[in-house]
């Protein structure tokens, strides 16, 4: 791949990453969003909004550690991926978790901009935990 070729897929990973493409972006989900309706599930949806972000939050963050950290061990699936209650507990909940995501998602967006990462590079130590309880 040539250098060209290379800081354009980082630039369309980063792209993506930020929310781009055929998707709504993470800003303009939460900007309007009224706080009575943080832990209300629409109907016949098995989610609120703070699950989701509180979703979105862990599996960003599991993807980020991850792909830094060979040390890391996934959440157990799919019991530690979501939160337990459907309502944020207080404003600061769902804020800190909205600041998370936001630092999180840079943190990725870092990395696959970071020319001196190796975008192909196998990661020595697999796939992450899976059903089996440990790295597999």
């Amino acid at each position: 791949m040539t250098k060209d070729h290379e800081q354009h897929l980082r630039q369309n990973l980063a792209y993506l990453i930020s929310g781009g493409g055929a998707h709504a972006k993470f800003e303009d989900v939460i900007k309007n969003l009224p706080p009575e309706l943080r832990g209300r599930k629409p109907e016949s949806f098995p989610h609120s909004s703070w699950m989701i972000l509180e979703h979105m939050r862990i599996a960003q963050w599991d993807i980020l550690e991850f792909s830094r950290n060979k040390k890391y061990v996934s959440p157990k699936w799919p019991d530690e991926y979501w939160p337990k209650a459907e309502t944020p507990p207080n404003a600061a909940a769902w804020n800190k978790s909205i600041q998370q995501f936001r630092a999180d998602q840079q943190a990725m967006i870092d990395l696959v901009e970071n020319p001196k990462a190796e975008l192909f590079a196998k990661i020595p130590w697999g796939t992450g935990r899976r059903s089996c309880g440990k790295r597999c």
